[in-house]
């Protein structure tokens, strides 16, 4: 079992017999409130202030930083950091692929171009895709639609897209979802998510914001 809790941008809780906080913010300097969340482990896809300022918040004593390219075991965990092209005019975004409870999770960071074919390669195969939606650093409907058929999760949810209080300019989630309805993909809405088995109809976990005001 895998509980999933989303607290705005591209930071989620990731929790089974440890805990894994990813992209921490500090909320306040975004609009919103403080994420309430601590990490055995924390991943930083890149320096963006919106994707790290809260490190410091959600780290313990004892919290690794996962914040680079490669393999590594990181408390029995195993992560690999796959890094986006060189020279994008985005700059350097980090992708993370790790194993809990059986399920092959992948967080996308801030993806804002389509996936090269050594990174899809490096992540296949995938059974939950965390996947930026909203732009400006960001995928936007059909380019995001292109991006789950490369990796063919069973299950997506969508991140980094505007929501209530959020002062940093993107776009809303809804074209994403829409063209996903017309494709066939079940959509439901949830205040977390308690994956316990893939399911047979794929489907895209709403996750409600935490942090929101």
């Amino acid at each position: 079992m895998v509980l999933f809790r989303w607290f705005g941008l591209s930071c989620f809780e990731i929790k089974d017999s440890v805990t894994i906080v990813t992209d921490p913010h500090d909320g306040e300097s975004l609009g919103l409130n403080r994420p309430n969340i601590k990490g055995d482990i924390v991943t930083i896809s890149h320096g963006h202030f919106d994707h790290v300022s809260g490190k410091e918040l959600v780290s313990k004593e004892d919290t690794e930083v996962v914040d680079g390219t490669g393999k590594c075991e990181v408390k029995g965990i195993q992560f690999e950091g796959v890094s986006n092209r060189e020279g994008d005019e985005r700059g350097r975004n980090i992708y993370f692929v790790f194993e809990l409870d059986g399920f092959r999770i992948c967080h996308l960071g801030d993806l804002g171009y389509s996936l090269e074919s050594d990174n899809i390669e490096a992540l296949e195969p995938v059974d939950i895709l965390l996947l930026p939606v909203g732009g400006t650093g960001g995928h936007e409907g059909r380019e995001a639609i292109n991006v789950v058929k490369e990796l063919s999760p069973s299950i997506v949810i969508p991140m980094h897209y505007m929501i209530r209080g959020l002062n940093v300019k993107i776009s809303s989630e809804e074209e994403f979802l829409d063209l996903m309805a017309e494709e066939g993909w079940r959509i439901e809405e949830k205040k977390e998510a308690v994956i316990e088995r893939l399911p047979e109809e794929k489907e895209i976990i709403k996750l409600i914001c935490r942090t929101s005001g």
